[in-house]
């Protein structure tokens, strides 16, 4: 009977390490959030006057959409600062768990702080990267003196888009936006307005593709870090702008590694 017991006690043993092994090895889930910017700082090239966050019907809205996403429960929350600036942001978090912190417009805030403070995430961090920008200024140069056909188009495509999502920040609620900057069209939209001009200097300088490239540089980069925090086991969720999420959310359907999440239930 002893050595019964002895032979259960170590199937049960071998097990129970089996599971939480394969638990400890399950890939990583990543919800990518993609957002307009709540506080526009004005640096992007399509640029419109955000709708107001900061109303009690937003904010209300906010509150509900946060205790929502919640659900997902991420371990790890990952906003867009530069990592450098994580002491910072950690100590405003912490101020704003014990109530001494008051949130701003910004999305950094407005969602990431509240959905971070609701889950299992002890504090957040930072997966912006800033020392590899999008290097336009050849492109618009050339652009402007040499190709200006391409150049009066890219205009107006820009134009367009601009009062389009200007009619859209004055019609649509809240919801109905961050749907909108969640639409998988939407990503494919903004991917597109880089190959517009990819051909541009082709065969001679390539100021178009380089362009091209130095954008997807500075999201590769981006998603490296996305990728550090997004370790087995872990629940990430992800809040950038949705220029970003638009190829950060390509990157992570070809990552064997890691597990995609739709955000769209949450916010539907």
């Amino acid at each position: 009977m002893r050595t019964i017991g002895l032979c259960m006690l170590c199937i049960f043993l071998s097990v129970t390490f089996s599971v939480a092994n394969a638990e400890e090895q399950s890939p990583a889930q990543v919800m990518l959030f993609g957002v307009f910017h709540f506080a526009n700082p004005g640096r992007d090239v399509v640029n419109t006057n955000p709708i107001n966050v900061m109303s009690d019907e937003n904010q209300a809205y906010l509150e509900a959409l946060s205790d929502r996403l919640s659900e997902y429960n991420p371990t790890v929350v990952l906003l867009e600062f530069t990592p450098d600036r994580e002491p910072e942001m950690q100590e405003r978090f912490r101020q704003y768990v014990d109530g001494d912190y008051q949130l701003s417009s910004n999305e950094v805030y407005q969602l990431g702080f509240r959905i971070a403070a609701r889950s299992d995430a002890e504090t957040i961090h930072g997966f912006d990267e800033t020392n590899t920008q999008w290097k336009a200024e050849p492109l618009f140069e050339y652009l402007e003196n040499i190709d200006t056909s391409t150049g009066a188009k890219m205009s107006a495509v820009f134009e367009e888009l601009t009062a389009a999502d200007q009619k859209a920040h004055a019609s649509l609620s809240l919801q109905k936006l961050l749907v909108r900057a969640n639409d998988t069209n939407r990503d494919a939209q903004n991917r597109a307005l880089y190959l517009m001009t990819n051909h541009v200097g082709e065969g001679q300088n390539f100021v178009g593709a380089d362009a091209t490239a130095s954008w997807w540089h500075r999201n590769f980069r981006m998603y490296a870090l996305v990728q550090r925090h997004a370790r087995p086991g872990e629940r990430v969720l992800v809040i950038g702008g949705q220029g970003h999420i638009a190829i950060l959310r390509e990157l992570l359907a070809d990552d064997r590694d890691r597990e995609a999440v739709d955000i769209g239930p949450y916010l539907n």
